[in-house]
């Protein structure tokens, strides 16, 4: 899996895709049924291939001093690999230049995946200090590899060449892709350009993992302290009791603890009846990272940003944003501005019309106070109970996570694709709550392994996502091993781990982008799964999301944890009925998120704010695109948004809503031609799902769809129409 498009993510969290935005303890629970032996003499796993099925990680012989010298091993390896490239006295061709090219770094990739996968799911100091160590050597051996002149040369003479060396399509792709690659990463600059860049390069490394550690630092001191059972009237039993273990492994016995997630948001709003303590909750929340102290990010975010500008125009853009949208599907800055303004004054709207019922039944209720940000979420389940006659409350019991995970989403898996998902427990695991799958397909042979590591972690980042521990490749002969992660809150012992409605809609979002990296059947690990444009990554995962309430699939998993009665057809009625309540919210604040982003990413050096200026241009920049408004903050505000510092969203967290317009036309598509069919599943997976990045981005979705795509239905799902 070692290609030019994983050198390109090895100074941020490798291959990482999803909703949201990470190592080793030495104390991770390992299963105690694998038998594994050493990779090697000194006992390092990662030196050579491991033993295990499809290679996979061996977890259970992992501690925190064997990273350091895997990685520079692998590095070292990799530089030799590169050198026995441009040493070569032939001319270059395909075989003898990009074929070592893909095949080279095998050593890296197995324990960059493993670290940066770990990194994020289940850290501790030492990781977050190697992390700190290993981010200016990686960003130095990525450069070391992609500013070389000798290896360019011979890029760029068989990119000059191509139209005459009678390739198949993915390997003219291969060689068009690797020499982009190349040219943007500073290939063609001039060595004092160079020197410079490589400076740039070393110091963005730094502070992107800055930021991202210190998000995850703030999140766990933010956490609320309550000193009385009282004060928590609303929540359930075992959410109650979540709070109060929480505050006893925290050392506060008697006490409870409700700890944050990366949203601005937060999931307990919708239910505490307590008004003062919402506010202390949202207050909390909306000031992590800019109230000075230890963990306040401002001056990483504003240097990053100037640092992000001056690499841009080094490199020939305007501004960072120009430079990463040239990739996308996007293409253009304008583009995207243009999509953000035609969909936000139509958002804010249907959000001042919810806020409006929302206080409405504040004064139904005699009081008279204004609708604030701490409010939305408990009067918006208000007014979801009166207009629909049901609430969250009543759909838990029916969303027990090993019914959504196996009866619905591996359920909807097999009913469109023909795969099949059966648990291991043969295999090492990192932490004892983790579950491994075997994902065999419809021939009986093995597609991949499917890691699940649902709960929330003081160790862990917030939020959802997918990272892949190893991508198809038939040049490499590889399998996806692909781990999707939550921050459920895991329930007392014994009790059942019941979602919200955005829960399962998160798990069938993350399985999707897993499947994606399943399903892939590439020849080369550049283009394997979801190596493709960041604005059209999220449109498989987003399209998974259809099977959620798909009613064949519902149906099947949807049951009462308790009971196993299904779900009764008029409450699912209700379900599917006010999937559009509250669309004005959800949308608003994702285009704040978004808008700030790109704006941000547009400025030049010269112009990007200081951190003491940097909440203010966030309000202004809000203000002046019509969107501002107390009661409803973005849902990422700046010093806490990680998708513009890792995993590559930066300039591009609009990848959502630009995806969301092939995927509501796909779910258009599906309905049209039949539904959940085998054939309908099939042809998503040999057009689109299978191809990764082997094929021009919207070709994938033409080469589906038969046709351009259409917004309409993207405008009519929002209740933007």
């Amino acid at each position: 899996m070692a290609s030019t498009r994983v050198l390109l993510a090895l100074t941020g969290l490798v291959l990482v895709v999803g909703c949201s935005e990470s190592p080793f303890s030495s104390d991770s629970a390992s299963n105690g049924n694998a038998v594994v032996t050493p990779a090697d003499p000194a006992g390092n796993p990662f030196l050579t291939p491991s033993p295990l099925p499809l290679q996979f990680p061996q977890f259970n012989l992992i501690s925190d001093e064997l990273y350091l010298p895997a990685f520079e091993r692998g590095m070292e390896e990799q530089l030799a690999e590169i050198a026995a490239i441009t040493a070569q006295s032939e001319a270059p061709t395909f075989e003898n230049t990009l074929i070592p090219l893909e095949r080279s770094g095998r050593t890296l990739s197995r324990v960059a995946s493993v670290f940066f996968a770990l990194s994020s799911a289940n850290t501790n100091d030492a990781m977050q200090a190697l992390e700190v160590k290993l981010s200016p050597l990686l960003s130095a051996h990525r450069d070391r590899i992609l500013l070389n002149s000798a290896l360019f040369a011979r890029i760029k003479r068989l990119y000059d060449r191509r139209a005459a060396l009678w390739l198949e399509p993915e390997q003219l792709r291969l060689i068009e892709i690797t020499h982009r690659d190349f040219v943007r990463a500073g290939a063609q600059l001039s060595d004092v350009d160079k020197n410079r860049l490589r400076a740039i390069n070393s110091e963005l490394a730094e502070l992107e993992t800055k930021f991202n550690q210190n998000v995850l630092a703030q999140v766990n001191a933010s956490a609320i302290v309550v000193d009385s059972r009282a004060e928590l009237a609303g929540l359930s039993e075992a959410e109650i009791q979540a709070a109060a273990d929480e505050a006893t492994a925290r050392n506060m016995p008697g006490k409870f603890l409700l700890s944050l997630q990366n949203t601005s948001g937060q999931p307990l709003l919708a239910s505490l009846d307590n008004r003062s303590l919402r506010q202390r909750i949202m207050e909390t929340s909306l000031a992590r990272g800019s109230n000075g102290g230890e963990f306040d990010n401002l001056e990483t975010l504003s240097r990053t940003a100037r640092q992000r500008a001056e690499r841009a125009q080094l490199l020939g853009y305007p501004n960072h944003a120009a430079y990463a949208l040239e990739e996308q599907t996007a293409q253009s800055v304008e583009a995207v501005n243009q999509l953000l303004a035609d969909l936000t004054p139509r958002a804010i709207a249907n959000a001042r019309r919810e806020s409006a019922d929302m206080q409405a039944m504040i004064q139904k209720e005699g009081l008279n106070f204004q609708l604030a940000a701490w409010d939305w979420a408990y009067y918006a389940e208000k007014v979801r109970r009166e207009r629909y006659n049901f609430d969250e409350s009543q759909l838990r019991p029916y969303f027990e996570l090993n019914n959504v995970l196996e009866k619905g989403v591996f359920f909807a898996a097999n009913r469109i694709y023909g795969i099949t998902f059966k648990r291991r427990t043969d295999l090492p695991l990192y932490q004892e709550d983790v579950r491994i799958y075997e994902v065999d397909d419809l021939d009986g042979s093995m597609l991949g392994f499917f890691i699940f590591d649902p709960y929330a972690r003081t160790n862990k980042s917030g939020g959802a996502w997918m990272n892949l521990y190893a991508a198809q490749s038939q040049l490499l002969d590889a399998k996806a091993i692909v781990g999707v992660h939550l921050n459920v809150t895991k329930p007392p012992q014994g009790e059942p781990a019941l979602l919200t409605f955005d829960e399962v809609t998160t798990l069938f979002h993350e399985a999707g982008h897993g499947l994606h990296g399943l399903l892939s059947n590439v020849t080369y690990p550049s283009f394997s799964g979801t190596n493709v444009p960041r604005d059209f990554v999220e449109y498989p995962s987003q399209v998974n999301e259809m099977w959620s309430t798909w009613p064949e699939v519902l149906r099947n998993y949807a049951v009462h944890h308790g009971t196993g009665a299904p779900m009764p057809t008029e409450l699912l009625d209700k379900v599917l009925e006010a999937q559009k309540f509250n669309q004005g919210f959800v949308t608003s604040e994702y285009l704040m998120a978004s808008i700030t982003d790109m704006a941000l990413h547009q400025l030049s050096p010269e112009q990007v704010p200081t951190a003491n200026q940097l909440m203010k241009f966030e309000a202004d920049t809000l203000t002046a695109a019509g969107a501002n408004l107390d009661m409803l903050p973005p849902r990422y505000r700046l010093p806490y948004f990680l998708h513009i510092m890792v995993g590559g969203y930066s300039a591009g967290y609009y990848s959502y809503i630009w995806s969301e317009v092939l995927d509501a036309d796909t779910v258009v598509w599906f309905k049209a031609n039949g539904g959940m069919t085998r054939t309908n599943g099939q042809h998503f997976r040999d057009t689109l799902l299978s191809r990764g990045g082997s094929v021009e981005a919207l070709d994938l979705f033409r080469n589906f769809a038969g046709r351009e795509p259409n917004v309409e239905p993207l405008l009519i799902r929002r209740g933007l129409n």
